[in-house]
């Protein structure tokens, strides 16, 4: 027998058989074959088994259900059942929609007012509920801007139906008999107190542009009232012309003065003997003195802050010159501040109601060590950069315009100065940058000539000496809603229209106002309106205030006019 036939025949035995070693057939093949097919097997007969052998996992058995327990029922759980009995009772059954214990507690709510404003001091409804079911939600902030607004509003349309009804009164537009303008109106200073009073001072607002502030001295002669011998300021909307907003009264005479550059609730005073007033005109007028003047009643406001008396030792001694409104709102917003051209220390208000405190941040000299031969020079104005209020630039009696920072110490150039170098016995009676935000600034001066300078240079860019024919330069400012125009006034009440892009040369209008000599002007509209609404105010010797509105030719703002007005500029340069 072969030894293939005898494995193969070995593959019907039974596993018992294979494994008796005793068995003498199968000794010829060996106790090795003998263990691998014992394993062989064993592990087959494993592989069946284990397909076969499944453990079912889906039976689950609750060990442990406790359900939550509440305060109360673990009370009764525990001592509910120990020889008590519960029970309760409810009154007011027919309110089914919550338990109560007992019937609701009536209550009445009542006010009262004093002093009152008006003939109803008390009152109040019947019950609370009625307050909940008639008052209604309202958002008092937004209920008082509108109500303001409308008030405004309401006051103008009232205004103008008054004046058609009453031709007389001089104070409605009307066409203007000056050549550069197209119509014009008056502020009514036609009032008992402001008759003879000359004005020294015009200022217009950043925020408001149809807010003004008219500086008014001492009369000419006596009105027999007790404020003749008081300095007035008058807060005007130009919207409204018949009569002043608010009335301002100082005791010193006023040399300048400004808004708050945010919002036109404050006003800034300097006086000729150094102090800084400031109005807070969000005050109630019953704080204030009250003035019946031909049968109707006027407000007159004292400060409500003032420098006067306050650290005596340190307080100022020289007149202030100019106070100028700085915002920073570029870079931080709800971030302002004002500056004025005088020695500035630490205040305190002696107001104890009062909101108002003013404090140093800065102060500046200039050194007359490189100009000695002219003596000590004096500072006359200042005006800070809109674009960075950290630059300013302060003009002298020298001809030269002195350049500063409110927060480095050295920036170039040091001076400004005019074409022919060097400094001379002239005036710098006007500075005005440009609104557009470019780095540019005017200068008037008392000689006559007019100077454009750019911040980056000594040196200006243009130079005209002979405009004003030799005149002094009064008040000079851009227009407010073309970069390329700017207004000059004169010693002799001559106004002066530049556009820069018809005739860089001379002044394209002039207009000459002998009737009532001019003491100042201001420059008033609106840019950010494609109207081009442009005005100017003038303050006249008489003590009239007159608005004449440009013609649109100067108003209108033209077609890529500051591309051209930057090509004039790098031409210069």
């Amino acid at each position: 027998i072969s030894r293939k036939h005898i494995i193969k025949s070995t593959f019907s035995f039974d596993v018992k058989s294979i494994v008796d070693y005793n068995n003498p057939t199968l000794n010829i093949f060996g106790r090795d074959t003998f263990c691998c097919l014992v394993t062989y097997f064993s592990r087959k007969r494993s592989f069946e088994l284990l397909r076969l052998i499944d453990l079912d996992f889906s039976v689950s058995f609750c060990l442990l259900d406790l359900p939550p327990v509440n305060e109360y029922d673990m009370y009764i759980r525990n001592f509910g059942k120990i020889n008590t009995k519960q029970a309760y009772v409810q009154w007011n059954e027919d309110n089914l929609d919550r338990g109560i214990q007992t019937d609701e507690i009536e209550t009445q709510e009542k006010w009262t007012q004093h002093p009152g404003e008006t003939a109803l001091v008390s009152g109040g409804p019947k019950s609370s509920y009625d307050v909940t079911a008639i008052t209604p939600k309202i958002d008092s902030q937004r209920l008082a801007n509108f109500l303001r607004s409308a008030c405004q509003v309401i006051e103008v349309l009232l205004e103008e139906d008054q004046v058609a009804t009453q031709p007389r009164r001089n104070l409605r537009s009307r066409p203007s008999s000056l050549s550069i303008s197209d119509r014009c109106f008056q502020l009514n200073t036609n009032l008992p107190f402001l008759n003879g009073r000359r004005i020294s001072c015009l200022h217009i607002s950043q925020a408001q542009r149809q807010a003004l502030l008219s500086v008014h001295g001492l009369p000419e002669t006596s009105n027999d009232l007790s404020l003749d011998s008081k300095y007035i300021i008058c807060v005007w909307n130009v919207w409204q012309p018949s009569s002043p907003q608010k009335l301002l009264l100082c005791e010193s005479q006023v040399t300048c003065c400004c808004f708050s550059p945010c919002k036109a609730t404050l006003v800034f005073a300097g006086t000729v003997d150094g102090s800084v007033l400031v109005w807070d005109l969000r005050e109630n007028s019953r704080m204030h003195q009250c003035v019946k003047v031909n049968e109707t009643d006027w407000t007159f406001r004292s400060p409500t802050f003032s420098t006067d008396g306050v650290f005596t030792s340190i307080n100022h001694a020289c007149t202030v010159l100019t106070i100028e409104p700085v915002s920073t709102s570029v870079f931080k917003e709800q971030n302002c501040g004002f500056s004025y051209l005088s020695l500035l220390h630490f205040e305190s208000s002696r107001n104890p109601i009062s909101l108002v405190n003013i404090y140093v941040s800065f102060i500046f000299s200039i050194s007359p060590k490189d100009y000695t031969f002219l003596g000590v020079p004096q500072t006359l104005n200042i005006k800070f950069l809109p674009s960075n209020p950290n630059h300013f630039v302060v003009g002298t009696d020298a001809g030269l315009v002195s350049h500063g920072t409110r927060h480095e110490l050295k920036v170039p150039p040091k001076w400004f100065k005019p074409q022919q170098g060097g400094p001379r016995a002239t005036q710098i009676n006007a500075i005005d940058f440009s609104p557009f935000g470019k780095p540019i600034f005017l200068v008037g001066c008392s000689d006559g000539s007019i100077r454009l300078h750019q911040m980056a240079s000594e040196l200006p860019l243009m130079q005209w000496n002979n405009s004003t024919a030799g005149q002094a330069v009064i008040a000079l400012q851009w227009a407010l809603t073309r970069p390329a125009v700017f207004f000059v006034l004169d010693a002799t009440s001559v106004i002066y229209i530049w556009d820069l892009l018809e005739n860089d040369l001379s002044p394209v209008a002039k207009q000459p106002i002998w009737s009532d000599k001019i003491i100042t002007m201001a420059v008033l509209g609106e840019p950010e309106k494609p109207s081009g609404v442009l005005g100017i105010a003038l303050a006249k010797e008489s003590g009239i205030i007159d608005i004449k509105y440009v013609k649109k030719i100067w108003a209108l703002p033209q077609p890529e006019e500051v591309e051209k007005l930057n090509l004039l500029l790098q031409q210069a340069l």
